[in-house]
């Protein structure tokens, strides 16, 4: 349960399979009680950014029956471009029977791939937060194509918690949480609470929903990294009447499950190198003492003396993954010099670090 007073600022994500009916067109009643909800928080004093999909299912339910002929990156191209003036329209009058602003914040993985472009997003959402301004954030699907595309809205999520210095990210799906076993056996429950390094991998349905891009993997998966980066996550079902309210308000105990956080959050930097590692330009493999070195203290930066292979090409202050000697990925790191540079001083010893410890987020 989350208490009230607890938080200052929170995340909501809203699945497409909680704004959507069984047809695959807009839920209007649930987006109506949805926004009642939010419009609670803020008179309660909470700062709430709102990663809303729903976009393209607005846009299919208009256009459909004229896009036979078009392909589908083209098609969601549309549907998004049409789809978004539709949400927002309806988000705006619904907030504005409150007397609240809300605004829209359209991105892209692109968008974000360099700190600066990082911090001026999060600066834009600081300003509508002071201002008293809901954002409402989504992927701009009118100008994403596939290789550019956050895996879904659980990942873009993620980030803009960790962006935005959340205390909590409450992910609303069309299920209570995550089972241990399969939903549709009555013997299976609810995982009440996850902690901080637990594998709930065995317990995950690997299925995706039939409207939304994720899935239970891509929950459990952003949540399990936003908690070690010291943000509370939380898997509900946006479907529950008042679920919003009752989580953040309520004194009641709600059926949902809740990721804890880690015990040592990451920096603001840091936070912004864990969630770029879609950006990776490159790899460094370690050896097996650079491997247990930087697992025995945080204070561990890699040196060229640890690395047994350079992968790929990349400039000084790119991001690179890290692997283990077998190739397994240990995290990601912000490289101090170019890729031909990292090959030359391979295996030597006394140079600055290739990775600062500073710039090095271990998963």
């Amino acid at each position: 349960m989350i208490q009230e007073g607890k938080y200052r600022r929170i995340v909501v994500k809203v699945g497409s399979n909680v704004l959507t009916r069984e047809d695959g067109r807009p839920d209007t009643t649930r987006i109506s009680a949805l926004v009642d909800q939010l419009a609670r928080l803020h008179r309660a004093g909470i700062e709430t950014i709102l990663v809303s999909s729903g976009a393209v299912a607005s846009g299919r339910s208009l256009l459909e029956p004229c896009t036979g002929r078009i392909d589908t990156v083209s098609a969601r191209q549309l549907y998004s471009a049409v789809g978004q003036v539709r949400l927002m329209t309806r988000y705006y009058d619904l907030f504005h029977e409150y007397g609240i602003a809300c605004g829209q914040v359209l991105t892209t993985r692109e968008s974000l791939s360099t700190r600066r472009q990082y911090l001026n997003q999060r600066n834009c959402m600081e300003a509508m937060l002071t201002a008293g301004v809901i954002p409402i954030v989504n992927e701009n699907d009118t100008i994403s194509v596939t290789e550019l595309m956050f895996t879904d809205n659980d990942e873009l999520s993620g980030l803009v918690a960790a962006m935005m210095g959340a205390d909590a990210l409450l992910i609303l799906s069309n299920v209570d949480g995550i089972y241990d076993g399969s939903p549709s056996d009555p013997a299976s429950r609810i995982i009440r609470r996850v902690a901080p390094g637990e594998d709930l991998s065995p317990y995950i349905d690997a299925t995706r929903s039939s409207r939304g891009r994720g899935g239970m993997t891509s929950k459990n998966r952003i949540a399990s990294r936003v908690a070690g980066e010291g943000i509370e996550v939380v898997i509900a079902n946006g479907r529950r009447d008042n679920i919003l309210t009752e989580l953040v308000l309520g004194d009641g105990e709600v059926i949902c499950t809740r990721f804890e956080p880690s015990a040592r959050p990451a920096s603001g930097l840091k936070k912004w190198i864990a969630s770029s590692e879609g950006f990776a330009k490159g790899a460094l493999r370690l050896d097996a003492g650079a491997v247990e070195a930087i697992r025995r203290s945080q204070a561990a930066s890699i040196l060229a003396v640890g690395v047994t292979q350079v992968e790929g090409d990349f400039e000084r202050d790119d991001i690179v993954r890290i692997l283990s000697p077998e190739g397994m990925p240990l995290g990601v790191g912000r490289i101090a010099c170019d890729s031909a540079t990292a090959r030359r001083n391979l295996g030597r010893k006394g140079l600055r670090p290739l990775i600062h410890c500073d710039y090095l987020y271990l998963e």
